[in-house]
């Protein structure tokens, strides 16, 4: 073998041993990132609503659906994790959209089912009511991320079992429909586990059985749809984009 053909050979073996480590760089280098100002501004949010809501509504108030998604997008931007963001996505986008929907209602005069009568609450100040319009807003920055970060087809499951077990506790050991409270701003009927009315509990199922059935409504209805729809449409967006 002359001393050309040997160069070539180590040269050929160097290629193959480096080539592999370099690419995997360029992939991770061109992994899609929240940018770093929505994060820092998403985690202002966040440093300002926790305590402002635990001082008003107390710290049950987070097993609240759209409440525990705040903290799984506060994860998922600075994790940059697909997953987390599409568990927020599945199991809010629904629900969220019923909520401005029952708020635009409130403002109009129209009492749809109480959910958002709070908001008209003049015993909240304008700065506790207003921390909640994120439930206008989140949904929309969900919507961003999931086409930043991409859709984690396990998101669906994952929610589920996360929603159930939050639904078991608000059942169980947290305010129902109707309790009385010593504070008037502390949540009764968390995730609506008692009924869609705070002050009265639903009368036309047993306890055990509304739960079942309300579970298995939100799965049917808005959970499944969501990750049917997500699953599509960044399916359908990964093949337009360019190799």
């Amino acid at each position: 073998m002359t001393v050309e053909d040997q160069a070539a050979k180590v040269g050929s073996m160097k290629s193959g041993v480096f080539s592999e480590p370099a690419e995997l760089s360029n992939i991770a280098l061109n992994k899609p990132r929240v940018p770093a100002w929505l994060k820092w501004a998403y985690t202002a949010f966040m440093a300002v609503l926790v305590p402002v809501y635990w001082a008003n509504y107390g710290p049950a108030n987070f097993i609240y659906f759209c409440d525990a998604s705040l903290f799984l997008t506060l994860f998922a931007v600075w994790m940059d994790n697909a997953l987390l963001v599409s568990m927020s996505a599945v199991g809010i986008l629904v629900p969220q959209f019923f909520w401005c929907v029952d708020f635009g209602g409130e403002l109009a005069g129209i009492h749809m089912t109480g959910m958002t009568s709070y908001m008209l609450d003049a015993n909240r100040s304008l700065f506790l009511r207003g921390l909640s319009l994120f439930h206008g807003w989140l949904p929309f920055l969900l919507c961003y991320l999931v086409c930043r970060l991409g859709y984690d087809r396990r998101a669906l499951k994952v929610w589920a079992g996360l929603a159930c077990g939050l639904c078991l506790i608000a059942f169980f050991l947290l305010p129902p429909a109707g309790a009385t409270l010593a504070d008037p701003k502390w949540p009764r009927n968390i995730n609506y586990v008692f009924g869609l009315d705070d002050a009265h509990p639903q009368t036309w199922l047993k306890p055990g059985q509304y739960l079942v059935v309300w579970i298995l409504a939100l799965f049917t209805l808005a959970w499944l749809p969501t990750h049917l729809a997500l699953a599509k449409l960044t399916a359908a967006r990964a093949t337009r984009q360019p190799l």
